[in-house]
């Protein structure tokens, strides 16, 4: 969801982190392309070129932003060679897709050599490094040190930053996501949002958004996500709000996705996608557009 929301609004987005993640307009709007998407099927690997068409479709007709934004962009993408859900063809797609449309050289970084399973990284909590479970985040090192994801994916977009808060100080608030048109979005009800006390007391401030995985709403992990993932530390000490967007499991949506396959209809990837409009909103409101 992160590369459908920085594809679809790239004029006002300076970068992404995506962990475990694949091509942009993968499954073309079908769950049936899931496990292609997943890199799961042997000898069947996304298609860059096809993603990198059809955003380019997109872009002409309109539906998203010019592309040529994304050339200035900075972005981290992350697999862990112990994933067992989204298989390395998945990851090596989008890192394909990215070069195709013009982001290279430093702007570009992947890494894809730590033994991690499908998870979010933290240096500290969360299951061993290894794990393919929830609350699909996990504690691994790199040369005897935790690695910090969120740190990472941070410094990669933003630059160099101060050094993370030891006890995050600002104040993590739970909100309606109903106002933003979450229930035609298929949305949970209640979103969260950290603001530090900077950005609390009128500081210019960031913004991160923050996507969860699929199986990792506060309904199915608790606050483990919102406030475990490593974000809300590094964002006390750079003046960043962080916000987090839920979706829950439905009918329609089993695992509790963001919909990158299609459940809200097909304009799913695009700037009238009910989740991209509804996000969109949200960031608008936090850096004070409406």
């Amino acid at each position: 969801m992160a590369v459908q929301y920085e594809v679809a609004f790239s004029a006002s987005v300076r970068g992404a982190g995506v962990v475990a993640g694949g091509p942009y307009y993968c499954a073309a709007g079908s769950a049936l392309n899931a496990a292609i998407c997943m890199g799961q099927v042997p000898a069947m690997p996304p298609a860059a070129p096809l993603m990198v068409a059809a955003a380019r479709g997109f872009a002409t007709a309109g539906q998203i932003d010019p592309l040529e934004h994304l050339r200035a962009h900075r972005v981290h993408v992350f697999r862990g060679t112990r994933d067992s859900v989204v298989r390395a063809p998945a990851v090596d797609a989008l890192v394909a897709f990215y070069r195709a449309l013009g982001v290279a050289g430093e702007a570009l970084q992947y890494v894809n050599a730590l033994p991690a399973g499908h998870a979010l990284i933290t240096a500290d909590y969360g299951n061993d490094c290894e794990a393919n479970a929830a609350p699909y985040i996990s504690h691994c090192t790199v040369d005897g040190v935790g690695y910090d994801q969120a740190g990472a994916i941070l410094q990669q977009v933003f630059g160099a930053l101060n050094a993370p808060a030891r006890d995050p100080a600002g104040e993590l608030r739970a909100f309606d996501q109903a106002e933003f048109g979450a229930d035609a979005a298929r949305m949970a009800g209640e979103g969260y949002v950290y603001v530090p006390r900077s950005c609390a007391g009128g500081a210019a401030c960031a913004l991160l958004i923050a996507f969860h995985g699929c199986a990792q709403s506060a309904r199915s992990v608790g606050d483990r996500f919102y406030a475990h993932a490593g974000f809300n530390r590094w964002a006390d000490s750079n003046d960043l709000i962080v916000l987090y967007p839920q979706v829950d499991a439905s009918l329609l949506n089993p695992q509790g996705c963001w919909d990158w396959f299609g459940y809200t209809g097909p304009a799913y990837a695009t700037r009238r996608g009910p989740q991209l409009v509804a996000v969109r909103a949200m960031a608008e409101r936090l850096v004070g557009r409406r």
